[in-house]
């Protein structure tokens, strides 16, 4: 049964970590979305963070899927980080397409999205480490 909890945790400590490292991406390229209007340096730190936040959004994936137990276990995660996927083809799609009209709204959201799935996700594991404790 030890070995079991062990497992679950570090595929839920995985799952965090790749939310979070998501969620810095999109912070990331808000930062660098400022930069590209003010530097010639902005586009190209831009033009990475988006293939790096694009990695993170697959590594959430991959982390949704290795947390879920098959038999056991809710598949919720991996529909969420699927729709995040998807959310941030899109994005990229608008960002080659410099429809900035759509692709700034869509990459709020996205932030919101992560930084809530992020909180879930730790609150989540708040919660089973004090109903262990008890």
């Amino acid at each position: 049964m030890a070995a079991r909890t062990t497992a679950e945790e570090r595929s839920g400590t995985f799952l965090q970590v790749a939310i979070a490292l998501q969620t810095l991406a999109i912070f990331f390229q808000a930062t660098t979305a400022g930069l590209l209007l003010s530097s010639s340096h902005g586009e190209v730190l831009h033009s990475v963070g988006a293939r790096v936040m694009y990695g993170a959004s697959m590594l959430y994936v991959l982390a949704a899927i290795l947390a879920w137990r098959p038999g056991g276990g809710t598949p919720r995660p991996i529909v969420y980080a699927s729709g995040f996927l998807v959310l941030a083809s899109v994005q990229v799609v608008l960002g080659i397409k410099h429809e900035a009209s759509l692709h700034v709204p869509l990459g709020v959201l996205m932030f919101g999205l992560s930084v809530l799935a992020l909180g879930q996700a730790l609150s989540t594991r708040l919660l089973k480490r004090s109903a262990a404790r008890s």
